[in-house]
């Protein structure tokens, strides 16, 4: 399989240098381009064609992160966008236009230094997915009377994942389960949440964002 391509835009220089010297050594994953403004980043995306743009939500310029993204998107639809934050604001994300978020993962700045984290999002947003900080889905709580709240806490714990961008071998690993359990436990979820029937990718798309839509921080 070919390298992940990854342009990393960031307005200060030495947090972009930062996200750079983590990333250069990732297997699969090779750094096509930096920049420091939204309106560099379009161009650029132009120019290189990266898989993935690693992207800071606010920097100076007429173009947010957000704005980059879109106008990278309009010609490049498939590339997918991570975006970093300062803050646990998920309305930064939920204003991503409606059927649009596919691709699209949040992250936040402190979570950075957790290489795996952030691969994992760089890698989900490849595939289409959705992927959530940590922090971010650890703090959410089912809203009652939401097809969230009617999962078992084993499958919360699974939905978390999900949304994470664990793969079904993955979730095993992480809560001591046979991929088979695993399998059981989506298949439930997607059940509960009326996703069943879907494309796979489709379906962990769906799910992860009806669990930021049914939770409150």
């Amino acid at each position: 399989m070919d390298s992940l391509r990854l342009l990393v835009v960031e307005d200060e220089a030495l947090f972009r240098n930062l996200l750079t010297l983590t990333l250069e050594d990732e297997p699969g994953l090779e750094i096509v381009g930096e920049a420091g403004d939204g309106a560099t980043a379009v161009r650029l995306a132009a120019e290189r064609q990266p898989h993935v743009v690693l992207m800071d939500i606010e920097m100076p310029g007429e173009l947010d992160g957000i704005d980059a993204g879109l106008e990278i998107r309009k010609t490049r639809p498939e590339t997918g966008v991570v975006l970093l934050s300062s803050h646990r604001d998920r309305r930064f994300f939920t204003s991503l236009p409606a059927g649009q978020q596919s691709g699209w993962s949040y992250l936040l700045k402190q979570s950075v230094g957790d290489v795996a984290t952030l691969v994992r999002a760089i890698q989900g947003s490849a595939m289409g997915m959705v992927v959530l900080d940590p922090a971010l889905i650890g703090e959410m709580r089912p809203k009652p009377d939401s097809p969230l709240s009617r999962l078992t806490p084993r499958q919360r714990d699974v939905m978390e994942l999900i949304a994470q961008g664990y793969s079904n071998a993955a979730i095993a690993d992480e809560l001591s389960l046979t991929e088979r359990s695993v399998e059981t436990y989506v298949s439930a979820i997607y059940q509960e949440l009326g996703v069943s029937g879907e494309r796979e990718i489709h379906a962990r798309v769906k799910a992860t964002l009806m669990a930021l839509e049914d939770s409150s921080a």
